[in-house]
């Protein structure tokens, strides 16, 4: 799993530049609230998920759906503290493929 970087905005502006993301992917939990865009730079659309750390009251893991970018688009997704495995504080997005996929990470 690859550790994404935030990019923090600055009141003069800061220089945005989306870098490649893999299929297995976490973010620090310190972080959050945080928005991550994922840009499809790619020919057909790509599934991303945000892994749901949560257990039920039975210990069954929490479910998470995909939600799918479109080709050619770019869609943000809002990041928060539910999102946050309480045992690695570390936040799990996976994704259907990272061919031509890049992303943006914004505390």
């Amino acid at each position: 799993m690859a550790l994404l970087t935030a990019t923090t905005p600055a009141v003069g502006g800061t220089l945005a530049a989306p870098a490649a993301i893999g299929t297995s992917n976490t973010i620090n939990g310190n972080l959050v609230p945080c928005n991550l865009k994922v840009i499809n730079g790619a020919g057909a659309p790509v599934d991303v998920t945000i892994v749901d750390p949560g257990h039920t009251d039975a210990g069954n893991t929490g479910s998470q759906a995909a939600v799918s970018v479109t080709n050619a688009t770019a869609k943000w997704f809002l990041l928060t503290s539910a999102f946050v495995d309480p045992a690695t504080n570390l936040v799990t997005v996976t994704l259907s493929s990272a061919t031509t996929i890049t992303y943006e990470l914004i505390p």
